[in-house]
C-alpha cells in the first residue's frame, strides 16, 4: 500500500487534488491518502485533516492578522506527517504554506511532488531557487510555464490543465440540475455573480457587484455561493437586493446556463471562459496589500484567460475601477448583441486551442505514481 499526505488549502486546489485522486485511483487501487482540502476530495475519500474553510487566508493584512493560526497550523501538519509516515508528499498550489511544509519535507527526507505551480512568474520569482532546492518534481498545468522555470535550469512536466477535465465531465454528465424549476427561477437569461470563495473577498466585492445591477431588468441575478460557507453569511447581502438569487455548490450548473457574468480573480476566470460565458473580472483588497502587491507583480494581467491569451480579452477591474458605474458599463458591453460579447466567443475559441487537449488529471496521477515507484 503506497501512501500519499496531500495539501491543498484552497477550493481551485481542493478540486484539482479530488481530481488527482480519482485518476490515481483508477490506475493504481492500492493507495492510501492522507490530506487537507474540502469536500470534492472529502467524496472521493475519507475526510480531511484540516478543511479549506479553515485555511484560506489573502492578502498581506489578513495573512499577518492570522499568522498565529497559520503558524500553529505547520506545526500540526509537520507532526501529522511525521506521523502518518507517507512514501511521498503532494503539495497543491498555497504556495505560503506548503513551501514551508516542503523545505521541511525535504529535509526529513520525504520526496516531495508539487502539482500546480506556485504563481512564481508574477511575483516572488527568487521562490523559483527554494523549489529548485526543495521540491522533487514539479508538475505545471499553464503552457508558458516550463519556459519559465527552465530559464532558472529547472525540468519540470507540463501536464495540461485540469479544469479542462472537470469542464468536461460536467458537460458529458447527463443528470444535469434544471436550475431553473430547482430554484424557482423566472424565465429572463441569467448573468452569473461569482465573488469568490473566502469571507474577506466576498464581503470586500460581492456588494460592489450587487451595487451596479439596477440598469438590468431583462436579467435575473444568480450568485454562486463557495461550497465552504453557509447561506446564511449570504443573507444579509440578499436582504436589500431585490432580482438576485442565491445558489450553493452549482457553480458549474450555473455558468452553463449564464448569459454573462462577473468574476473575482482567479481559477473561476479560466472556469468562465471554459463555459464560453462573457465575463467581467473584479478586484478588490484592501488598500496596503494592494500597493504592496502593484510594487512586486511582475505580469501585466490578473486573470488567467489575460494572462494565457497574452491580451486584455477579459475586461479587468482592478481596486478603485472597481466600482458600481464602471461595472455596469462593462457588462452592459459584453450582453448579447454587442461587438466585444462576439469578440470574446473568438478570444475563448483561441484560448482553447492554446490550452491544448486534456487528460492533465490522468497525466500527473501517472507522474506520481511513477515518481513513488522511482523512490520505493
Amino acid at each position: 500500500m503506497k501512501k500519499l499526505y496531500i495539501i491543498a488549502g484552497e477550493a481551485s486546489g481542493d478540486l484539482h487534488a479530488a481530481n488527482l485522486m480519482k485518476a490515481m485511483l483508477d490506475q493504481e487501487a492500492n493507495v492510501d491518502f492522507r490530506y487537507w482540502g474540502g469536500d470534492n476530495m472529502a467524496a472521493v475519500t475519507g475526510k480531511p485533516v484540516k478543511h479549506i474553510s479553515e485555511l484560506a487566508f489573502m492578502g498581506f493584512i489578513e495573512v499577518l492578522a492570522n499568522l498565529k493560526t497559520i503558524l500553529t497550523n505547520i506545526k500540526f501538519c509537520k507532526k501529522d506527517i511525521l506521523s502518518y509516515k507517507p512514501d511521498a508528499l503532494v503539495l497543491v498550489d498555497y504556495p505560503g504554506f506548503n513551501l514551508r511544509i516542503a523545505k521541511w519535507a525535504k529535509a526529513q527526507g520525504i520526496p516531495v511532488i508539487y502539482y500546480i505551480s506556485p504563481q512564481i512568474w508574477a511575483w516572488k520569482q527568487n521562490r523559483v531557487h527554494t523549489i529548485k532546492k526543495v521540491v522533487d518534481q514539479m508538475l505545471v498545468i499553464l503552457p508558458f510555464e516550463k519556459d519559465f522555470y527552465a530559464k532558472f535550469g529547472m525540468d519540470v512536466t507540463f501536464v495540461g490543465h485540469p479544469l479542462l477535465d472537470a469542464v468536461e465531465q460536467f458537460i458529458a454528465k447527463t443528470d444535469k440540475v434544471d436550475l431553473y424549476a430547482k430554484h424557482g427561477l423566472d424565465k429572463r437569461p441569467v448573468i452569473a455573480l461569482l465573488p469568490g470563495s473566502r469571507k474577506q473577498e466576498i464581503n470586500t466585492k460581492l456588494p460592489i457587484m450587487l451595487d451596479s445591477l439596477s440598469q438590468f431588468d431583462d436579467y435575473q441575478f444568480v450568485i454562486a455561493g463557495a461550497p465552504a460557507l453557509p447561506s446564511s453569511f449570504y443573507e444579509p447581502f440578499l436582504e436589500h437586493s431585490k432580482n438576485v438569487h442565491l445558489i450553493h455548490g452549482e457553480t458549474y450548473d450555473l455558468l452553463s446556463i449564464a448569459t454573462a457574468a462577473l468574476v473575482t480573480s482567479g481559477t473561476a476566470t479560466l472556469e468562465t471562459a471554459l463555459f464560453e460565458v462573457p465575463e467581467v473580472v473584479c478586484y478588490k483588497g484592501s488598500s496596503i496589500s494592494y500597493h504592496i502587491a502593484k510594487r512586486l507583480i511582475k505580469v501585466d494581467y490578473i486573470s488567467l484567460v489575460n494572462l494565457i491569451l497574452q491580451k486584455e480579452a477579459v475586461k479587468e477591474l482592478i481596486q478603485h475601477e472597481c466600482n458600481a458605474e464602471l461595472i455596469e458599463k462593462e457588462l452592459q458591453l459584453i450582453l448579447p448583441g454587442q461587438p466585444k460579447h462576439d469578440q470574446l466567443k473568438k478570444d475563448y475559441a483561441d484560448l482553447l486551442k492554446i490550452l491544448g487537449e486534456g487528460g492533465a488529471s490522468k497525466k500527473a496521477a501517472e507522474e506520481v505514481l511513477k515518481q513513488l515507484r522511482i523512490d520505493n
